[in-house]
């Protein structure tokens, strides 16, 4: 048998058609060998930062190609100019550079994501024939972006001290766990753990494994299989559908967008936590929010933290009355759905689930009081009155009704973000009122009783108390090192395996 080099080198360059992500048999390859190397450079802080730079910017390279360069670029124009901004005493000044740096940020991201959109509405207001950019989209340059504009920020604000190290902020903006779909991390929060001495405790390895165990399950098992035999063939042709089968391929969407992207923040978490670094959570069980608000505090919690600390604020936040209030969280979200994609699928989105939070706000101003005479309705001035006047109704019987319902509102509203035209999105939203055909639902059981299989398998796992899933962190956590490491060649083996069939690349990639 004949060795083929070319084709072996063609795997370490970069391929449009297959950039490299976690559930890949290439990159636990690379992985492994990296980690080997990493672990030697242990007592050398400068190497091990420069060495994981590099890796960093090899796997963008996987990723993306020569576009790893803006990434470069990103980071030495916003080192600079913190640091500049730093020493700095005049306001204006200060302010003129912080300017340059949000600037030049979003200039990356207007160009890349939103070049073609707003050429189309000139071309439709103009009467002129549109035809695309050919602009490739770099993965991730929503995530790098926004984490580096943060910094820059904080600093400006004086809540951050600037880097001294070119190689550290270097660090920071390319860490390649988070570098291609979030989570966003925080500079306050992630750059005093980079010149510490690598450690990486019994408990660290069992959580990672256990995150990398878990992540890979939810993409692999539960959201690639429902998307690819269910979800993909009712959104592509919805009106083929009876409104039963669309409701459930609404409700196998919800569970494969959680799922896929949940999924993929575990296994980054997972990976940095072996690195000998502690991220926070990016997601805490979304579905068994009771309010909009609280679903957005469990949801991508890096991205709707980061807009309500630089945008939301920024606008004024709840600061200037309650008509400005609710106008914040409206316009917050409606550049949160922009954020996602150059579509007004995305922006509808984004709009209604601000106009669902203004309305949340509202209604939490309210007193609701169930009497003799019949339904008391007035406005608070203050949480302990709003105790007060919780009253008439159970609590477990309100909290299930907040959860269903918002659940609902969640699933409806990612129709629009799924659907490739409003034409689709309408199309199943009549499908579902007034087409459904409840007597379809045992024979669509029947011919889809493994994709209901992974579903009900998913949501159940989806809605196990937290303590349940805390306990089970413990197991691992709590078991022989030996077994661990059986654990985690375990689930390399696994990826391996799986590697045979189609592997899809993780929705967000697309963002």
């Amino acid at each position: 048998m004949n060795f083929d080099f070319d084709k072996f080198l063609n795997l370490f360059l970069y391929s449009r058609e297959n950039p490299m992500i976690f559930n890949s048999g290439f990159f636990i390859f690379l992985f492994f060998v990296f980690l080997l190397i990493y672990i030697k450079l242990r007592n050398s802080n400068n190497i091990r930062i420069i060495y994981l730079v590099l890796f960093s910017c090899y796997f963008y390279y996987k990723s993306s190609g020569m576009y790893f360069l803006i990434m470069l670029s990103v980071t030495l124009w916003d080192f600079f100019i913190a640091r500049r901004m730093y020493v700095e005493n005049r306001r204006f000044v200060r302010k003129l550079l912080v300017i340059m740096s949000v600037a030049a940020n979003l200039g990356l991201l207007a160009y890349f994501k939103y070049t073609n959109f707003f050429y189309e509405i000139f071309c439709n207001l103009t009467g002129r024939n549109f035809l695309s950019f050919d602009i490739f989209l770099p993965v991730g340059i929503s995530f790098f972006v926004f984490q580096s504009m943060s910094y820059t920020i904080d600093v400006y604000r004086r809540q951050l001290q600037p880097l001294d190290r070119i190689e550290d902020y270097a660090f920071f903006i390319s860490f390649f766990p988070m570098l291609v779909a979030g989570p966003i991390i925080r500079a306050r929060d992630f750059i005093p753990q980079i010149r510490k001495p690598l450690f990486v405790s019994c408990e660290m390895f069992g959580k990672g494994v256990f995150l990398i165990m878990s992540g890979l399950f939810k993409k692999a098992v539960i959201s690639d299989y429902i998307s690819v035999n269910f979800v993909d063939r009712i959104f592509d042709s919805p009106e083929l559908y009876s409104g039963v089968e669309n409701l459930f391929g609404l409700y196998g969407y919800a569970l494969q967008i959680y799922c896929d992207f949940s999924g993929y923040s575990d296994m980054a978490i997972g990976i940095a936590t072996l690195l000998g670094f502690n991220v926070l959570a990016n997601f805490r069980s979304p579905y068994q929010s009771a309010s909009i608000t609280e679903f957005w505090r469990r949801w991508h919690i890096s991205l709707s933290s980061w807009l309500r600390d630089y945008l939301y604020i920024s606008l004024g936040g709840n600061r200037r009355g309650k008509i400005r209030t609710y106008l914040n969280l409206v316009i917050t979200m409606l550049l949160g759905g922009l954020w996602h994609g150059p579509s007004l699928r995305f922006v509808c989105w984004g709009a209604m689930h601000g106009v669902a939070l203004a309305v949340h706000k509202f209604i939490s101003g309210i007193g609701i009081k169930f009497t003799k005479e019949g339904i008391v309705i007035d406005f608070l001035k203050n949480r302990k009155d709003a105790v007060q006047r919780a009253s008439g109704i159970p609590a477990k019987i309100k909290r299930i009704s907040g959860v269903f319902f918002t659940f609902h509102f969640v699933c409806f509203s990612w129709i629009f973000f799924r659907a490739e035209t409003f034409d689709i999105a309408i199309s199943m939203i009549k499908q579902i009122f007034t087409f459904f055909h409840i007597e379809v639902f045992p024979q669509m059981v029947k011919g889809y009783a493994t994709v209901f299989i992974a579903m009900a398998v998913g949501y159940v796992l989806h809605f196990v108390p937290e303590k349940t899933e805390q306990k089970a962190i413990n197991i691992v956590t709590a078991a022989p090192l030996i077994l661990k490491t059986a654990m985690l060649v375990a689930v390399i083996l696994f990826i391996m395996q799986i590697k045979s069939s189609e592997i899809l690349s993780f929705i967000y990639f697309q963002f």
